[in-house]
């Protein structure tokens, strides 16, 4: 009953917002790249002189209703000269825009975005970064790398030295919804965390909200990012590609047919294996050892008409590690990646409805195999999902956007299924590991500009999970033993989660360059990553919420001031947050590797996270650039562990601080630089040292009662674009960086050295630090045709 009360309401006030438009005219249309017939992502459509605009959508599909009369209509779109029409507006019409592109300098100096639109927006904690932006930081071994530009946003922290993970305003890795074209990503790196699996070529816009979660997204309860890829030049063949020093790239793009349909086919691989096999000698014990990683993303896109759209896309990526150890006779083989596909299909209802539906296939595995003599083993870990989705945007009036749409995944999860041998004797589970599971949600968000000065933006998400069968449910003794079974058969109902999910956020104008945004968010996730590591790898197990584990539930409250100078050239805020975590999941102390299912080994409690988030950002001009600050607190409370007493988790960190500067000196050199410093992780170590019965033993301290030393770095890069004295079909430009300039020798982590013995005196145990990068000076050649 309350449902079809609710339903009532709805299209109650669906059908009012129409009648209020009746009187009015709607022009709606596409905001594409005139060279490539790319749609451009979050331009700015304004009214000229009447204070009104409205950003394209993912698709760019933009509508706006006004009362009818001639109007002036401008859009603009970072790196492009904004288009200004004048048109007459009697009924409701169509209209794209078509932006050109601005010369190279041009591009890098003016803002990605409506200039206010950091204090005009209600969103909170949400960056968009164009690709230009990205591509100007200094990389490590010449990798441009979208999650480590992330890194350096206020908020934002990675898990370590070099490492890809984000843990954004004190929340683990898994609460991250990382999205690329509408396909999760389970497991964002490359050589375990180091590099990324988004190829740059490939990738359109790139978009993180780390506050205030719109209710089209869930399932996670920290953050999402959305990564959109390319759809392929619409009005000519281009290839580009670089040559890095670990790693080259190439991708090709073009029409099918002019106009109407188009693809991108973009891959890269790295050589490493192929760059040590000469130097490794065939009576070495490594001889047949390496690692390379490869990925490729594909993408068709057809035009059916200016109603109708069909994408296509899929990435697919492998990282594989291969160990041979002659004189040990053991061998490895690790391989592990992602797959994903996804088709979906715009269509445009009329001028103020536009729909997206998706189908998506994905599946992440992570396998290891070995081998020692007559002794094998092996363990398989992976999630395997089948998802579809309707959205719809709903443009009633020029005061309102409504999005709405239903979601549902069915998951089969692979926690950790381990099984080996010796000579004739098998060893097998103890249960089974493969869990199945269907998700769902249903939401609807609406954007009103209640005055002037008042924004609200307001959400409501209902989501559930229930895991099904196929299962078998054991019962056991307090010795582990089964005394008794339930199995339950395919698509039968074991355990079922579910709620409500509001979603809050106001913006109040103080004036015409200032503004103050709060917002609160309830989410529900119901997937965890059990991590045994300081840091994100592929051996860490993804698990679905079952009737031993609870999903876990995320509140945020924020609040920020938003200030902008000098004709917004110069973009502040100042945002306060504070986020509590139920259902943690960590393994249980002295936890080691087992047949046992990885549940019957999990231990729960909560965690909170607070802090303040400074950032400054210079938009335009020739020198550009941002500074961020976060002060923070991160912390833990189990029942099970460190004696019931609260500590610092593993990615609390204290300060952070980045400043990221890019300074354009002419149409040839663009340089740029960054210097981050962050508080060192916390860790747990061994204080106190025993001989029992001639054998070195550590008692250890509570848990993350150390720091590790601070870390800091400084990197450079300079990129140079010759100009050729006529216009040639090809063109280049060289990358130059240097990553640890100062050579800082950072600590990744911290291990005790023995030596001696203790039956002379003579035993001597010392702290060592491990650390992985010195300066490292690259240069990459990048091309384009």
């Amino acid at each position: 009953m309350y449902m079809k009360n609710g339903v009532f309401v709805l299209l109650l006030l669906l059908n009012g917002l129409n009648l209020y438009s009746q009187e009015k005219a709607t022009l709606s249309g596409y905001v594409k790249d005139s060279l490539s017939g790319e749609t451009l992502i979050g331009a700015t459509v304004t009214i000229v002189g009447a204070n009104k605009s409205i950003g394209s959508n993912q698709y760019g599909f933009y509508s706006i209703t006004l009362p009818k009369g001639t109007y002036q209509v401008l859009a603009s779109y970072t790196g492009y000269n904004p288009q200004l029409i004048q048109i007459r507006i009697d009924s409701s019409k169509s209209f794209n825009f078509e932006l050109k592109q601005k010369s190279v300098l041009q591009e890098v100096v003016v803002s990605s975005k409506r200039k206010d639109l950091n204090v005009t927006s209600s969103q909170m904690g949400k960056f968009d970064l164009s690709m230009t932006q990205i591509k100007s930081v200094p990389v490590l071994f010449g990798e441009v790398d979208i999650l480590k530009t992330l890194q350096l946003l206020p908020g934002i922290r990675n898990a370590g030295e070099g490492n890809t993970g984000l843990y954004v305003r004190g929340g683990g890795p898994d609460q991250n919804l990382i999205l690329l074209d509408d396909a999760v990503v389970y497991n964002t790196g490359h050589l375990f965390g180091f590099f990324s699996i988004f190829n740059s070529d490939a990738i359109k816009n790139t978009s993180i909200i780390k506050g205030g979660m719109p209710a089209q997204y869930g399932g996670r309860i920290s953050s999402v990012l959305d990564v959109a890829m390319k759809d392929g030049n619409m009005k000519k063949t281009e290839v580009e590609g670089g040559i890095g020093a670990i790693a080259s790239r190439l991708s090709i793009q073009g029409p099918l047919k002019k106009d109407k349909a188009s693809y991108i086919i973009s891959a890269r691989r790295t050589y490493i294996d192929v760059l040590a096999k000469p130097f490794i000698p065939k009576t070495s014990d490594f001889y047949g050892s390496g690692y390379y990683f490869y990925d490729l993303n594909t993408k068709v896109n057809y035009k059916f008409s200016d109603k109708d759209r069909l994408f296509i896309s899929g990435y697919f990526g492998r990282d594989v590690f291969t160990f041979n150890n002659s004189g040990q006779s053991f061998k490895a083989n690790i391989p592990w990646g992602n797959a994903t596909g996804t088709v979906r299909w715009n269509h445009v209802f009329n001028k103020k409805l536009f729909s997206n539906t998706t189908l998506v296939y994905n599946d992440y595995f992570f396998t290891f195999s070995g081998a020692q003599n007559d002794f094998n083993i092996s363990l398989n870990s992976g999630i395997r999902d089948l998802s579809g989705k309707v959205d719809f945007d709903y443009y009633p009036a020029p005061q309102h956007k409504i999005k709405y749409g239903v979601q549902y995944t069915y998951h089969k999860f692979t926690p950790n299924v381990v099984s080996g041998s010796q000579g004739s004797t098998q060893f097998t589970p103890n249960n089974e590991g493969t869990k199945y599971a269907g998700e769902a949600g249903l939401y609807i968000q609406h954007d009103w500009d209640a005055t002037d000065k008042l924004k609200v933006s307001s959400g409501l998400r209902y989501s559930s999970f229930t895991q099904m069968g196929p299962y078998t449910v054991f019962e056991k003794d307090v010795n582990g033993n089964k005394t008794d079974s339930t199995y339950y058969g395919r698509g039968k109902a074991i355990q079922q989660y579910g709620g409500l999910e509001p979603r809050l956020t106001l913006r109040y104008t103080l004036t015409d360059e200032s503004s103050i945004k709060a917002s609160i968010t309830r989410n529900l996730q119901y997937i965890h990553l059990v991590s045994n590591a300081g840091s994100t790898l592929p051996t860490d197990l993804w698990v679905p919420s079952t009737y031993r584990v609870k999903p876990q539930i995320g509140w945020l409250y924020a609040a920020g001031y938003f200030r902008n100078f000098n004709n917004n050239m110069w973009e502040t805020s100042v945002e306060l947050y504070y986020k509590k975590m139920d259902n943690q999941i960590e393994y249980r102390e002295g936890y080691t590797q087992s047949l046992k299912d990885p549940e019957e080994e999990f231990i729960f409690g909560k965690g909170w996270s607070y802090g303040a988030e400074f950032y400054i950002n210079k938009a335009r001009g020739k020198f550009t650039g941002w500074l961020g600050y976060t002060l923070s607190w991160t912390n833990r409370k189990f029942a099970q562990l460190n004696g019931g007493a609260t500590y610092p988790a593993k990615y609390d960190r204290r300060h952070d601080l980045s400043l990221v500067t890019m300074y354009e000196v002419n149409k040839k050199w663009k340089l740029s630089g960054v210097f981050v410093y962050g508080t060192g992780n916390a860790t747990t170590l061994p204080e106190r040292f025993y001989i029992v019965n001639g054998v070195l033993t550590q008692e250890y301290s509570k848990v993350n009662a150390y720091r590790l030393p601070a870390y800091h770095r400084l990197d450079f890069s300079a990129t140079y674009t010759p100009i050729p004295k006529k216009k040639h079909w090809y063109s280049h430009y060289w990358v130059f960086s240097v990553y640890n300039a100062y050579n800082r020798m950072n600590p990744y982590f911290i291990y005790f050295n023995q030596s001696g013995s203790p039956y002379d005196g003579t035993l001597k145990v010392d702290a060592r630090q491990v650390s992985l990068f010195p300066v490292i000076p690259t240069a990459t050649l990048n091309f384009k045709f």
